[in-house]
């Protein structure tokens, strides 16, 4: 071994170990970061509802009478989380629930009147708080975005 090699290696052991894991590069807390974002500006622009309950609102309004089972695996929410949704939005009478012609045991789900009147004059809004999330990008890199995220979604 060199005198060069030996100040080499002494010089390696001062610099402390070689930190390979950055918090603020991986992908579930950038991800998590922009979520915080998003849900941030949704807020802002539609104080009434909350981005789990327009998601419902929307699923339903695009479906139709659906099962709750089945609405929340149209909105990606467990069995707990979509039943809290839904009692909140028929609490405010957004949704109604009834029986299922064929099942006793199944809860189907329907927007009410009210419900489709909130969620149309909301997208407007919803609509406005994707673009402002998405604005620091430009528009094709927004797409591409939306694209990736599709794929690992």
């Amino acid at each position: 071994m060199t005198g060069e090699d030996k100040l080499l290696k002494l010089v390696e052991a001062d610099e402390g170990p070689q930190v390979s894991y950055a918090l603020e590069e991986q992908v579930g807390f950038l991800l998590r970061r922009a979520h915080q974002r998003h849900v941030s500006i949704f807020a802002a622009h539609v104080s009434e509802l909350t981005p789990p309950q327009f998601a419902a609102l929307v699923k339903l309004r695009d479906a139709g009478e659906t099962s709750q089972n089945q609405l929340g695996t149209l909105v990606a929410m467990d069995a707990a989380t979509i039943k809290g949704v839904i009692d909140r939005l028929k609490l405010r009478g957004l949704v109604e629930l009834g029986p299922s012609g064929t099942d006793r045991r199944r809860l189907m789900v329907s927007l009410t009147d009210e419900g489709r009147r909130t969620v149309e004059a909301l997208i407007p809004a919803v609509q406005q708080g994707s673009e402002e999330t998405l604005a620091p990008l430009s528009p094709r890199d927004a797409a591409t975005l939306v694209r990736l995220l599709a794929k690992i979604a």
